[in-house]
């Protein structure tokens, strides 16, 4: 009896060791696929954060390219900028200012009109539109075929207004015609001459609104001298200190 109870014992021991290795035996078996997993997860994002680093890493690459040609960019708009200001400065300078064409030109009566145009502004207005643009294209057409040619820029106002303010838009007017000109088709600075004009050579009544509009004007006439075979340089001597007489009106 004894005996036996002895080979049941050794059995159940047998059988909790079998059982015991088994367990750990499942344990491995499905521990080992999660572990696998967790390590591709961490290659995958350590890979994923290289990726984002190397992204980033362009991205600001590709900023700084983009900022560092906008700087220059804005650089050479600025340069553009202050060359095209000097540009007009030293055109308007050139340019002859007087009250009238015998106190600037020698022998003014050798020349004769060849063509002219006119250009009407806005009221308080001293900006070139699209139609006064295409009518001196048309004009300057005619300068390429032009010997010793001189071109008499007159700006003109209404009677609306301060007197002093008026004149100084009429100049303005008739500056925009000339660095048009100058600017686009390469006319020489002195061969404009621009004249100061008041109220009494006003082409229209000016107590009418169809009489303002066209007193508010810049006219361009092209005069030749057709005994001259210079470049119209020999008979213009501009006068070291131009009469002017202020207009009145916008």
């Amino acid at each position: 009896m004894q005996r036996i109870g002895f080979l049941w014992m050794a059995a159940t021991l047998a059988v909790a060791g079998v059982s015991g290795c088994s367990t750990k035996n499942y344990v491995r078996t499905q521990t080992a696929p999660i572990v696998e997993h967790t390590d591709q997860l961490d290659k995958q994002t350590q890979a994923n954060n290289q990726r984002i680093h190397e992204v980033d890493t362009r991205a600001q690459e590709g900023i700084a390219k983009v900022q560092s040609a906008a700087d220059q960019a804005a650089q050479n708009a600025q340069g553009a900028t202050q060359a095209a200001g000097q540009a007009n400065e030293a055109a308007n300078n050139a340019v002859h200012r007087a009250d009238s064409l015998e106190s600037v030109v020698k022998g003014i009566d050798q020349y004769k009109q060849v063509a002219d145009v006119t250009v009407t502004f806005g009221f308080d207005k001293a900006m070139l539109t699209p139609d006064d643009k295409q009518q001196l294209d048309q004009f300057a057409g005619q300068l390429g075929n032009a010997k010793s040619y001189i071109l008499e820029v007159t700006g003109g106002t209404d009677s609306v207004g301060d007197p002093q303010y008026n004149y100084d838009l009429s100049q303005r007017r008739a500056d925009a015609v000339v660095q048009y000109l100058a600017s686009k088709y390469g006319v020489a600075p002195h061969r404009f001459y621009l004249i100061g004009i008041g109220e009494d050579q006003a082409v229209a009544d000016n107590k009418t609104r169809e009489g303002r509009k066209q007193n508010r004007r810049v006219q361009v006439q092209m005069l030749s001298n057709a005994n001259s075979t210079g470049n119209g340089d020999q008979n213009s001597q501009p006068s070291s200190t131009p009469a002017v007489n202020p207009g009145s009106g916008r």
